[in-house]
């Protein structure tokens, strides 16, 4: 097996190194944040994900996976750092540092293999020259690859074994030499290609689904000017054997989908619908919030619980959270705001206790699908807020035990509707979310 040296520990970089060494490698985790390296060698995994931290502490227990501040020379050298945007560009600064970092452990017959999304080009023209640029590195033979994660939050473990893999070379021999090392934990197939090709298609896969997903939220304000349900709309159309449609929602978060399709438009190139997809999203918390107020602006001074403030259910992240800039715009307009999230930690964003948040609430705003709002029993909810109005941006409870609790159930997509039919679309595939 191989000596892996995986540069970032965070959302990919850490579940990464532990599946490479839980599968033979002989692997050294860096990360310059030392309270990431200490938390790890004392067992703790900061990183919230399903199964991580098991998998990671066997990892280390198996003296496969160690950990550290600095590099060392080894076979492959994995970068794993964030890249991200600033003013609708992309920041390389973490990916630059992380060359110089690794540039003088890159030994003759490496392979520096680059995990970060990054705009078409960057391996090339930014990785490639900085380690060359090292005097001990200068005409000695290391070979460039790259190869992007392409895992949901919530689903990490899972998906970094069964998903296909997008492998580009800077030589068909770099491709090979990559794929040698994915190929011991990823069961799905791995395509080779160059690595510009590799870089683009990373970025046109998550400019499809926000484009997507600009979509169905434009057809949810249509289908509201209509007076329709668009859920159900949404899962008729999707009976058309070549529509798939995605969910509407309070917009767009995350590191990828809402960062990404900015990076395919650098340098700057003539492209309509991809910023026109990107505005729509943008502007859904702005829609969401108008909304909250017209729902319970009639009373004075409305307190609003609000549950999740994670990009996404069943995540942590709050990168790029649509859910916290509603709470911004409504706290704004003088609102009290009342957040409350199971799985964000509180040094990351500060949340109330589930009964402290619904504690008189004049209104629930659902923000975030996460599992666990379904088994919310709003019987008891009723008990403790102090006006029934439940507005679910997210179509994730069940509106007719809502409605049955005597709550006023608004939906996002049908927001002129009153559910009190408990009208909501049969579909819940958590995992395609």
């Amino acid at each position: 097996m191989a000596s892996v040296v995986v540069v970032g520990l965070g959302y990919i970089g850490l579940p990464t190194a532990a599946m490479l060494a839980l599968n033979g490698n002989d692997v050294y985790g860096v990360d310059i944040a030392l309270q990431t390296v200490e938390a790890l060698r004392n067992g703790n995994v900061p990183v919230r994900e399903r199964d991580l931290t098991a998998i990671v502490r066997d990892a280390i227990r198996t003296g496969r996976l160690r950990v550290s501040d600095k590099p060392r020379k080894a076979d492959y050298l994995i970068l794993c750092v964030p890249t991200p945007k600033k003013d609708h560009r992309p920041d390389l600064s973490a990916l630059r540092s992380a060359s110089r970092a690794v540039a003088e452990y890159v030994a003759e017959g490496s392979t520096v293999i680059v995990e970060s999304t990054v705009p078409p080009g960057t391996c090339s023209n930014v990785v490639r020259p900085i380690i060359e640029a090292e005097d001990r590195r200068a005409g000695k033979d290391f070979h460039l690859a790259y190869c992007p994660e392409r895992v949901m939050p919530g689903n990490i473990i899972r998906e970094i074994v069964e998903n296909d893999r997008i492998i580009g070379g800077l030589t068909s021999k770099c491709g090979e030499l990559a794929r040698k090392l994915y190929t011991t934990f990823v069961r799905g197939q791995i395509h080779l290609t160059d690595l510009v090709t590799a870089e683009f298609v990373k970025l046109a896969e998550n400019a499809f689904r926000d484009v997507n997903i600009a979509f169905a939220n434009e057809l949810a304000d249509l289908a509201e000017a209509h007076g329709i349900d668009i859920w159900q709309a949404i899962e008729l159309a999707n009976k058309h054997p070549r529509v798939s449609i995605l969910r509407p929602g309070p917009g767009v978060g995350g590191h990828c989908i809402a960062v990404d399709p900015w990076f395919l438009l650098t340098p700057k190139t003539t492209s309509r619908m991809i910023p026109a997809a990107r505005l729509t999203n943008d502007l859904r918390p702005e829609t969401v919030a108008r909304k909250t107020l017209e729902f319970s602006g009639h009373l004075k001074k409305p307190k609003v619980a609000v549950l999740g403030v994670a990009y996404k259910g069943n995540a942590d992240d709050i990168r790029e959270s649509p859910a916290i800039k509603v709470i911004e715009m409504l706290q704004e307009k003088g609102v009290a705001l009342a957040p409350y999230d199971p799985l964000v930690p509180q040094d990351t964003y500060p949340t109330l206790q589930f009964e402290d948040a619904i504690d008189g609430a004049d209104c629930i705003l659902i923000l975030a699908d996460h599992r666990e709002f379904y088994y919310i029993d709003p019987v008891v909810v009723a008990r403790r807020v102090r006006k029934k109005l439940l507005f679910d941006t997210r179509n994730c409870v069940d509106h007719r035990l809502w409605s049955k609790a005597g709550f006023d159930v608004r939906l996002l997509g049908s927001f002129g509707i009153r559910h009190t039919d408990g009208l909501q679309s049969k579909s819940r595939e958590w995992d395609r979310r």
